[in-house]
């Protein structure tokens, strides 16, 4: 078992309340974390798991994990877990976990999920749709894709991602987060293999030759798994494509680490919207 052999992976450091006295991971939390690990695997595909098992008519129930030691995590190690899908049988699906300090496997393991009926927990055939995610993803397929458009298109999608995080989330007064502006607005929706919006944003004309970007909106169960900043690059694109010599957005400051990474920089002083910290952020095109 190689790293190479993973696309996913999630990274953590032992804690102190994971270490027997002689400070080495206590065996059980290696299984917490591959447990820890899964959750970002469905990030990786882009499905926020609770809505997508709804979508799919079922649940994935663990009926089978084993767990080889081959070397100890210590306290305060740096590991990274990877996960892969190497099966998908009628009902089944077989996922394999490597635990890694650098390229040293230190533990391997197996877990053997079955898709059933969530109110008898019975079993069912694991749809379609959900085959060929784990089959796409493994085989290194995009799990998303970047439609843009006017509100008539694709606001019903984008309305429900930004009340869901700016409304109920954030506590932002609905009257405030839509306007008018949406009307005239370039949208960006991000949608999953199953067509679920997931990520959401808008690009405005704030002058001639100037874009501004903002709505940007992530579903919560799966931010930090680049479908945001895939969201932001489309907004950017089209603003380059429109002619634009430079975008501008007003970025929580809690974000702004993100923007920073993709290319913003802060514009004068930090101020308050909305009850919220921001700071205005540019990009030359």
């Amino acid at each position: 078992m190689q790293r190479s052999s993973f696309r996913c992976f999630h990274r953590l450091r032992v804690r102190w309340a994971e270490v027997d006295m002689q400070k080495i991971v206590f065996n059980a939390h290696y299984l917490m974390y591959i447990d820890t690990a899964m959750s970002d695997y469905w990030r990786a595909l882009a499905l926020p798991y609770e809505s997508s098992m709804l979508a799919l008519g079922g649940e994935m129930y663990v009926k089978k994990a084993t767990v080889e030691y081959h070397a100890s995590a210590r306290l305060d190690d740096t590991l990274d877990v990877g996960l892969r899908c190497t099966r998908v049988g009628n009902s089944s699906c077989l996922f394999e976990a490597g635990i890694f300090a650098g390229d040293q496997l230190l533990v391997s393991g197996e877990l053997v999920y079955v898709f059933a009926d969530p109110a008898t927990q019975t079993s069912r055939p694991v749809p379609p749709s959900l085959r060929a995610i784990f089959e796409g993803f493994e085989a290194g397929v995009d799990m998303a894709e970047v439609k843009t458009g006017d509100w008539n298109a694709l606001g019903r999608d984008a309305g429900r991602l930004r009340t869901a995080v700016f409304v109920r989330e954030q506590g932002i007064p609905a009257d405030i987060e839509a306007d008018a502006l949406d009307a005239t607005a370039r949208h960006a929706v991000v949608y999953n293999r199953l067509g679920m919006p997931v990520a959401t944003g808008r690009l405005l004309q704030e002058a001639p030759g100037v874009g501004r970007i903002g709505r940007m909106a992530v579903d919560r169960s799966v931010r930090g798994a680049q479908w945001g900043r895939q969201l932001l690059e489309a907004l950017v694109e089209a603003s380059r494509v429109r002619g634009d010599r430079e975008v501008q957005l007003h970025a929580q400051c809690s974000a702004e680490g993100f923007y920073r990474r993709a290319g913003f920089a802060p514009v004068g002083a930090p101020y308050e919207e909305a009850g919220i910290a921001h700071v205005a952020m540019a990009r030359s095109l």
